[in-house]
């Protein structure tokens, strides 16, 4: 079998990253709009070629500003798993040291064997080059419809938080957030661990937070931010207690009227794969999820 060759791209050249077309339908920036956004560059782009063609590609992303390094979000390939891992390894030895890795699969993926079939050298290439899997995220997406003018949740009220010392406090009692959308591209950008700092993050004009309550109690807490790449509930926590799913409910359809209000069309939401007590709950809320995203993180983190 010939030889394969392992090199980043060079200005001018941009193109022979989408000679090789993208093998899963999802909802993504292209290659060439990330390159226009800065976020992607042909120095962090890599490519292995067999007899000049594309067999695989791996393109690092870092967006201006960010205080964190780059995390790899587009890698495909089809050859073998082993020249998955060369390009790897060999773009880590440059960038380096192995980066993050945000494989993004279309929901449902684990039961399509087409999808399997065609993700399964680059994840077994990932984990050859030293990056293991830490866990599986959903992303959700809400659109405006019969369920918009349904009646106001039954359960606690909802009210405006008081004020950012109100909203970091709750954020401290919260055990484990239900919600935390966006969190890789926090930690990336920002630094910030969505799950314990949500607040600098979540910003803008059209940013609320809510707060339920029962006889001015908190319960727990959710804020959005309509000003990201989507309309997005950005951190939803519910406090310990026995009501969370209808704080949960409470929480997500007063935010929804709030965005929809704000001329939102539709609201994403990113929530574990293994919470299927959240994951119901957006459900029955018509939220519906559109993409999976694995979380490939160095060994030695």
């Amino acid at each position: 079998m010939s030889s394969v060759v392992f090199r980043p791209l060079v200005d001018g050249e941009e193109s022979l990253f989408d000679s090789l077309p993208d093998l899963l339908p999802l909802r993504q920036i292209s290659y060439a709009e990330g390159l226009a956004g800065g976020g992607f560059h042909p120095s962090r782009t890599w490519v292995a070629l067999r007899e000049g063609r594309v067999v695989a590609r791996a393109a690092w992303v870092l967006p201006p500003g960010a205080v964190g390094g780059p995390w790899l979000e587009r890698f495909d390939v089809i050859d073998s798993p082993q020249v998955g891992a060369g390009l790897l390894a060999a773009a880590h030895e440059a960038l380096g040291g192995p980066r993050p890795y945000y494989a993004a699969l279309p929901a449902g993926w684990h039961t399509s064997p087409s999808v399997v079939s065609a993700v399964a050298p680059a994840l077994a290439a990932a984990e050859s080059a030293g990056l293991v899997p830490t866990g599986e995220r959903l992303r959700l997406r809400w659109v405006p419809g019969a369920g918009a003018d349904r009646p106001a949740a039954a359960g606690p009220a909802v009210r405006p938080a008081a004020g950012p010392h109100e909203i970091d406090t709750l954020v401290g009692r919260v055990v484990s957030p239900d919600v935390l959308t966006g969190s890789e591209t926090a930690r990336a950008v920002a630094g910030l661990d969505l799950a314990t700092d949500p607040r600098p993050w979540l910003t803008g004009e059209a940013t609320a937070w809510h707060v339920a309550h029962d006889g001015g109690e908190p319960l727990g807490l959710l804020g959005t931010a309509g000003q990201a790449c989507w309309p997005m509930l950005g951190y939803l926590g519910a406090l310990p207690g026995p009501r969370t799913q209808e704080v949960r409910s409470a929480l997500v359809d007063a935010a929804l009227r709030v965005l929809v209000a704000d001329g939102a069309e539709e609201v994403v939401a990113d929530a574990d794969a293994d919470r299927s007590d959240v994951l119901a709950d957006l459900g029955r809320a018509d939220f519906r999820p559109i993409r999976a995203r694995l979380t490939f993180e160095p060994g030695n983190a």
